[in-house]
């Protein structure tokens, strides 16, 4: 893993075409987790408001903050992963197509994960619906009111004093020794990146729920709040189709303080970043790109960009008085956005123009 640096970016973009292409696309975490109850499509909202703001046609926010009852899209692929990880365990040459199959199929696990918040509670939710033990590590900083977010769901939580790369490792090394243990996590590094890699996919529902809900209306710049880069992956998976006609522009937004895909994309290289300063990001508060996730980004990611406390809180408060209940992480896709249209040179890097349509991913609720 790199060395820590001090980010010296605030935007970077490509400079030559996009050479990466995903594998072939799999459906099967999209029929699973419409088994899951309560499951429906989140809200995708248009708002003309901001589309005069920014000088575009149209600004569509995919809206976050109710996905299977937590105010997050993680439970999307922490509960595929667990899927695919347990029925692996259990003999099963394929995933369970429902959770009551997976139930059925499960033996003895203790999910384990780090987490600075979502990703921690979803894994916990998951681990409630199936009668399994979670065990989830969080960072120095973490708030009451997440530790019992994540305890409400039944789960221990082992707090640290260290920061969310440290953190992960902490987690990781728990589990030597305990085989019935299931680590759980949404970043890769060498020797560890099936799991993450399930996670991605299980984002995938994420991006085709918007596909279907544009019904063929053209989108030109899809935003996407970033941390170890999963997310963004899952974008580019979908987006970076060979057989999709449409490949918008696809931007990155990350905090000033834990800016590694600004900074890596800028290097040409993985370059991990000190993330000891606080943000009111904490889900995007990751020092070091997934390993999985690098190839996509440094091949097939158009920008990124890094934006403050202030422009976070200024674009959810926005968000907020529109009617969209989107938390800090959420808020900073309008706040890249902003960042990135607001400049000429950066708005040509993008390719975008008063005709064209932006996809916000507002990734968690206020």
């Amino acid at each position: 893993m790199s060395q820590p640096s001090t980010p010296p970016v605030r935007w970077s973009s490509r400079s030559g075409p996009r050479s990466w292409i995903p594998a072939a696309p799999d459906y099967a975490a999209a029929t699973f987790h419409s088994s899951m109850p309560g499951y429906q499509p989140t809200p995708l909202v248009d708002l003309p408001e901001l589309a005069a703001e920014l000088g575009v046609a149209a600004v569509l926010v995919k809206d976050e903050s109710d996905r299977l009852g937590l105010p997050a899209f993680k439970i999307l692929g922490a509960s595929w992963a667990v899927n695919r990880a347990l029925s692996h365990r259990s003999g099963f040459d394929v995933p369970a197509e429902s959770l009551s199959e997976l139930r059925e199929r499960s033996g003895p696990a203790t999910l384990v994960t780090a987490t600075d918040g979502n990703h921690g509670r979803a894994l916990a939710r998951l681990a409630a619906l199936l009668g399994l033990p979670a065990r989830v590590y969080v960072p120095a900083g973490t708030t009451e009111e997440t530790v019992e977010a994540i305890t409400s769901e039944g789960a221990e939580v082992v707090r640290t004093d260290l920061i969310y790369d440290e953190v992960v490792w902490a987690a990781a090394s728990s589990t030597a020794g305990h085989p019935e243990d299931l680590l759980v996590q949404d970043t890769a590094w060498q020797g560890y990146e099936q799991i993450p890699q399930w996670i991605v996919e299980g984002y995938g529902t994420l991006f085709g729920e918007i596909g279907v809900q544009l019904m063929e209306r053209a989108v030109h710049l899809v935003a996407v709040p970033t941390g170890v880069g999963s997310l963004v992956q899952a974008a580019l998976q979908y987006y970076r189709n060979p057989a999709r006609e449409q490949q918008p522009a696809i931007l990155t937004v990350e905090p000033v303080m834990a800016a590694c895909v600004t900074v890596s994309l800028a290097a040409g290289k993985r370059v991990s970043v000190d993330t000891s300063t606080p943000t009111i990001m904490t889900g995007l508060n990751c020092g070091t790109i997934s390993t999985i996730a690098w190839p996509a980004i440094r091949d097939g990611l158009d920008a990124s960009v890094a934006v403050t406390d202030d422009d976070a809180r200024s674009a959810m408060h926005r968000l907020n008085e529109l009617g969209v209940p989107a938390g800090p992480c959420g808020g900073s896709a309008l706040a890249g956005v902003r960042a990135a249209l607001s400049d000429p040179d950066r708005r040509a890097a993008l390719r975008i123009s008063e005709q064209s349509a932006v996809v916000l991913i507002s990734t968690d609720g206020s």
